[in-house]
């Protein structure tokens, strides 16, 4: 062979590296097509710290570097068809992209407009809010257009449940005539400016004063939310006796799956365990599909996404509690339960394809209506922008005022005696449930990303060993995570 004939050779061999995106980009492209980590791991024949490392910045080499070009690739061209396919649907007016799941709330708030869909049924069909017959149909939902009309018929009543006028049913805003939202007053701070000046400027008296005020002044907040909104909050609705206490002091017979888990065993050696304190669960929480109008039963092994409630089932075998909690939590009995709605979306979510982790629940029967995932919105919204503005100014008072605020208005929606103006015994369920679910998650991403989840327990203590700051934002902030704890478990190896 010439020297020329070498270099020949050289040159039809030698190929350039294939190129990658920016590592934001390829964490984004995983993302978008809700493929974890460890599901990529697995078919590229790596680890998911590596494919984290890869989505950090560090690039792969070699074979597996083709590879991860590929799905990156395919991915990007997959998304790109999709946005394609859906533009042309929208372009071609055969209806909204949107999810089913997320037609009532697409326009929870804001003024009407051509994307209500108003549409005259060719037969009548139960309204969602009041369960009664409805002539038209509103963003895909059977609907009274006149509030007149919606909830007419009063539900039965409980021996132990008074009269009340609110239990006529929801009353809807007319299509078409709801009101815009002015620029809101700010009436967290202004009611801490007075509570410092009628106590001339003492900050434990005020703080005092703010928390005793805290249930009222939460459901003022509330009212004042709602204005602009399609549906008025019922506030005292007919509910089934399964949300009911039997006795006073008597068991909720609603299962909320509170964690209450720790890993059953430990790999060899010492290691530093960091408890992580989630910041805001209960705010957080606020953001959940709540039912809307007076809840119907129903039987049958079936889950409509646009409704919410609660239900019976019969939970799956769950046989990963040696690194992850049972998301239902920790309980003893076998059997049928009533569980909430965060609680059931979390189990189909986790016998889906994405994570195959059990079997899909069974569902025996359900007390459900038509639900929004944005009714509070605006509320929560309120509550967390008053949190981070004190949290940045270092208030300490409004910051504990908005913590007292939420927390008692979570924890007074049952059977209290210091909320007379709400009585939403499956919202307080539902809420509650929902901030179990988040921890829960949290705990299934630090797994996800390669850290050991050591413990999770309520709604805001995680403990995890590993590099948790490259899996969770540090910070007060509702969206970050901040450190409660760090301590050491195991013994050190006795090699060497």
């Amino acid at each position: 062979m010439t020297d020329f004939d070498a270099i020949d050779a050289l040159l039809a061999g030698a190929r350039k590296e294939v190129p990658l995106p920016p590592a934001q980009e390829r964490r984004a492209l995983r993302e978008e097509l809700n493929v974890s980590r460890a599901q990529l791991a697995q078919a590229l024949g790596v680890g998911p710290s590596t494919v984290g490392g890869w989505e950090s910045g560090r690039d792969p080499s070699g074979e597996v570097r083709e590879k991860y070009a590929y799905f990156l690739s395919g991915a990007r061209n997959k998304l790109a068809a999709e946005e394609t396919e859906e533009a042309t649907v929208e372009e071609a007016g055969d209806g909204p992209a949107a999810a089913p799941e997320d037609a009532v709330c697409a326009d929870e708030e804001g003024s009407a407009g051509p994307d209500d869909e108003v549409a005259v049924l060719d037969a009548p069909q139960p309204c969602v809010l009041c369960g009664q017959p409805a002539r038209h149909q509103v963003a895909g939902f059977a609907q009274h257009l006149d509030p007149a009309e919606c909830g007419t018929a009063e539900p039965p009543r409980s021996r132990r449940e008074p009269r009340s006028p609110a239990r006529a049913g929801v009353k809807v805003v007319p299509v078409g005539r709801r009101m815009q939202t002015a620029d809101s007053p700010d009436l967290i701070g202004a009611a801490v400016t007075r509570a410092l000046d009628e106590h001339a400027g003492d900050v434990e008296a005020a703080t005092k004063a703010l928390l005793k005020r805290a249930i009222p002044d939460a459901m003022a907040l509330l009212d004042h939310s709602r204005k602009g909104g399609r549906y008025d909050v019922i506030a005292h609705p007919w509910l089934p006796d399964i949300l009911r206490k039997q006795t006073a002091r008597g068991a909720d017979q609603v299962w909320e799956a509170r964690p209450k888990w720790s890993r059953p065993e430990l790999p060899p050696g010492e290691h530093e365990v960091t408890a992580l304190d989630i910041n805001g669960a209960y705010l957080s929480a606020l953001k959940t599909h709540l039912p809307l109008g007076q809840l119907e039963h129903s039987t049958g092994n079936h889950h409509d996404r646009r409704r919410s409630g609660i239900h019976l089932i019969t939970p799956p075998a769950w046989e990963h509690d040696a690194c992850l909690p049972n998301p239902i939590g920790s309980r003893d009995e076998p059997g049928p339960l009533w569980v909430t709605e965060p609680t059931l979306r979390m189990l189909l979510r986790l016998s889906g394809p994405k994570y195959g982790l059990c079997d899909p629940p069974e569902i025996h029967e359900s007390w459900t209506s038509g639900a929004t995932e944005g009714l509070l919105e605006k509320f929560r919204v309120a509550l967390k922008d008053a949190r981070d503005r004190a949290i940045a100014t270092g208030d300490e008072v409004t910051l504990e005022y908005v913590k007292a605020m939420y927390s008692k208005f979570v924890s007074t929606l049952g059977e209290s005696n210091y909320n007379r103006e709400l009585y939403r015994t499956d919202w307080m369920h539902i809420i509650r449930s929902q901030a179990f679910a988040n921890l829960w998650w949290k705990a299934q991403r630090a797994y996800d990303e390669g850290l050991l989840v050591v413990r999770a327990m309520g709604t805001d203590e995680l403990h995890v060993i590993g590099d948790w700051r490259a899996v969770f934002p540090e910070g007060r902030g509702v969206a970050e995570v901040k450190v409660k704890d760090v301590y050491t478990v195991g013994t050190p190896d006795s090699a060497g």
